[in-house]
């Protein structure tokens, strides 16, 4: 077997799949699970199931319990209990106060009228008093001097580009719910995990996401992105372009389907059930690079 990167720099790969709780896994979300099961699998890891429940106003009832139920008619059965990060609260605002301390947390009293076009701070809080009876989200100063690029291990090299990265961004909003940016910089951390795999939407989010680890004192994880699945108008499927939910009663050939996305070696003929095919797929991984 070749010897890959990751096997050579991490003792134990441990992965995980975060779906946020707003509806039913669709091919897309298909996708990003098989890749990051299948990679966590092959290297003998582990592989997680966490539900980023961090923002309630987008939660649909049920969509855990279909979740769950499709990723198990698919075989991909997870390590360990279901973990939830709306029960960190605790660790995500002790990030806060060490930003705060840190001096790059400053209370932000735009609303999206007065947002930037780059959807950045647009009156200069950061130089403001802005106290904490105003309402107000708060805001990270994003020091891009230190921001260092990465190698992605499905992408390759990724070279920091100054239009992508913002000059702040929200890590507490303005209702109180804790921001992605945030939630997914603690959670996804090493020692719990070391290998993030998930989909190429949020390329871009890893540039802040290992900043903030970097002023938490956090060691980062392995970063790997997979091309997203777009619908026939060229648009990423999601919930929001009326993605369908996957059709469980189909899951070899929604299986099929996904490999053929990550360009891996087709399953043959003879693998006709769910657990032939990803046996087959385990055994025949290989990094989608460039995929």
């Amino acid at each position: 077997m070749i010897i890959t990167p990751i096997e050579r720099v991490t003792p134990h790969y441990r992965g995980r799949f975060a779906p946020s709780p707003t509806g039913p896994l669709h091919a897309g979300s298909l996708v990003a699970a098989l890749a990051s099961f299948l990679d966590a699998r092959h290297h003998q890891g582990s592989w997680a199931l966490r539900i980023d429940d961090i923002d309630p106003l987008r939660q649909v009832d049920g969509s855990v319990e279909h979740i769950t139920f499709a990723l198990q008619k698919h075989g991909l059965e997870w390590d360990g209990p279901v973990t939830y990060q709306s029960l960190e609260s605790d660790r995500f605002e002790h990030a806060l106060y060490q930003l705060s301390q840190a001096g790059c947390l400053f209370r932000c009293r735009c609303t999206r009228a007065t947002l930037s076009i780059h959807g950045t701070c647009g009156q200069d809080c950061a130089s403001r008093e802005v106290t904490t009876y105003e309402p107000h989200s708060l805001r990270v100063r994003f020091d891009t001097a230190q921001t260092y690029e990465f190698d992605d291990r499905f992408l390759g090299p990724q070279l920091l580009e100054s239009r992508a990265v913002p000059r702040d961004f929200i890590v507490k909003r303005r209702d109180g719910l804790y921001a992605y940016q945030l939630a997914a910089a603690v959670g996804d951390a090493q020692p719990q995990f070391n290998s993030i795999v998930r989909g190429a939407d949020l390329l871009d989010s890893t540039y802040r996401q290992r900043w903030l680890q970097q002023v938490l004192g956090l060691e980062p994880p392995h970063y790997a992105h997979v091309t997203l699945v777009n619908n026939a108008l060229g648009n990423k499927l999601s919930k929001q372009t009326g993605a369908a939910a996957l059709e469980v009663d189909f899951a070899a050939q929604n299986l099929r389907s996904a490999l053929s996305h990550l360009k891996q070696t087709p399953p043959p003929e003879s693998a006709t059930t769910v657990m032939d095919i990803l046996e087959h797929s385990t055994e025949h991984w290989s990094l989608p690079v460039g995929n």
